[in-house]
């Protein structure tokens, strides 16, 4: 349960280094990983040129779902903070006319505000 805010291009970065070797495969010419949020099991990637969602599924967590999502394809967005006895927060992501939002919900230890403002750089390009 953490959080990476380092950019890949710094390469000193040991946090930097385990994205870009767990998941370099799933990039393609160019793409590099800019920023990672570990929530739980999941991670959500932020890249120059699109959204990774990496789900992990079951009980041993063998199964993968890789969710690319373009920064274009992305309608809106909200962020709801939790409350002093509730300390989740939630993403909510509408891609292209789907009228239901994608839902992350994050614990306390990642701080949503940094989630919102690295999303709203992608999105309000």
């Amino acid at each position: 349960m953490g959080i990476f805010t380092g950019v890949t291009k710094n390469t000193g970065s040991s946090e930097a280094r385990k994205f870009s070797s767990d998941y370099g495969q799933l990039l393609v010419d160019g793409e590099i990983i800019e920023v990672g949020f570990i929530v739980l099991r999941d991670t959500l990637l932020f890249t120059n040129k699109r959204l990774i969602l990496v789900d992990i599924q079951g009980i041993s967590g063998k199964q993968i779902e890789y969710v690319s999502i373009p920064y274009g394809n992305i309608t809106k967005f909200s962020v709801q903070t939790g409350e002093s006895f509730d300390l989740n927060a939630e993403l909510k992501l509408w891609i292209g006319s789907d009228t239901i939002p994608l839902e992350k919900h994050f614990n306390k230890d990642i701080n949503i505000y940094e989630v919102q403002k690295v999303l709203a750089a992608h999105v309000l390009r």
